[in-house]
């Protein structure tokens, strides 16, 4: 098989049916050649089995990483999927958000060396997540406004993300008071400068710990570039059981520690230090 150009990495955790129109969202891709590394927080047997049968009808590689369930360690599992990646560029992305078919070629366009990229999502509520098929991700009218409002998506100025394509998200993008920064739902960079600062910081938990890469990438003196108005992805909606007030005070700390001393690595990634 060629060595694949983009790996993909997408977290899960017990959420078979998202992971099933994510995996097929892949599967319509026009840029092909990819491979997708599933970075699995310990999710049981029936995300393995999906994984497999699914292996067997799309047309790319998966790479299913998983270790034991030991609660929300995200940034673990993380690290373990980059070191599995072949390619010499990383997309970020999770078990949630259904790419467009020009998802991977915007990332291809953009990327450039000594820079990050920071897309955005567009979030879905709970019925319309339900709602779409295999059949409406081959189509790509999933990503219609007109037919996510016929199926009860309300009106709002971030419509635009799924409204305009080419110059004119090119000029979202210049606009946006949002910053660039690295978005664990959809985020891009070079393998070497992700090594470099040493992946995630293990000790983080939920909340903040995808920024906190990015911000010790911009230590780095890695530059970031928005494009959250031309890589596009579908958010489904879901609970967030595991998110807690202790683990956002723990990576606050960090993340202020992180953006007051300019530190580029962490003693608590893939390399323990």
């Amino acid at each position: 098989m060629m060595k694949p150009n983009i790996s993909v990495i997408i977290s899960t955790y017990n959420s078979v049916e998202w992971l099933k129109k994510v995996l097929w969202g892949y599967n319509q891709q026009t840029y092909i050649n990819f491979e997708v590394v599933i970075a699995d927080d310990g999710s049981i047997e029936e995300t393995k089995n999906t994984i497999d049968t699914l292996s067997k009808k799309v047309k790319y590689s998966i790479t299913h990483v998983w270790h034991e369930d030991n609660g929300f360690q995200k940034s673990q599992i993380l690290n373990k999927a980059i070191v599995a990646c072949k390619a010499p560029y990383i997309i970020m992305s999770d078990g949630d958000c259904i790419p467009r078919k020009d998802f991977i070629q915007v990332h291809d366009t953009y990327k450039e060396e000594g820079y990050f990229l920071s897309g955005g999502y567009f979030m879905l509520p709970m019925n319309v997540s339900n709602l779409i098929t295999k059949k409406d991700i081959e189509s790509n009218i999933c990503f219609s406004i007109d037919w996510l409002s016929e199926n009860g998506l309300t009106k709002s100025f971030k419509n635009n993300k799924l409204k305009h394509t080419g110059l004119k998200a090119k000029f979202l993008n210049f606009i946006t008071p949002t910053k660039p920064t690295w978005n664990g739902h959809n985020a891009s960079g070079w393998k070497k400068d992700i090594i470099a600062i040493n992946g995630f910081d293990e000790r983080m938990q939920y909340g903040g710990q995808d920024r906190e890469l990015g911000e010790r990438l911009v230590n780095l003196g890695i530059k970031s570039k928005q494009i959250r108005y031309s890589a596009i992805v579908i958010h489904l909606d879901h609970p967030r059981g595991y998110a807690n007030k202790e683990s956002w005070k723990i990576n606050n700390g960090i993340r202020k520690n992180t953006r007051s001393t300019k530190v580029n690595t962490t003693k608590y990634g893939i390399v323990k230090k």
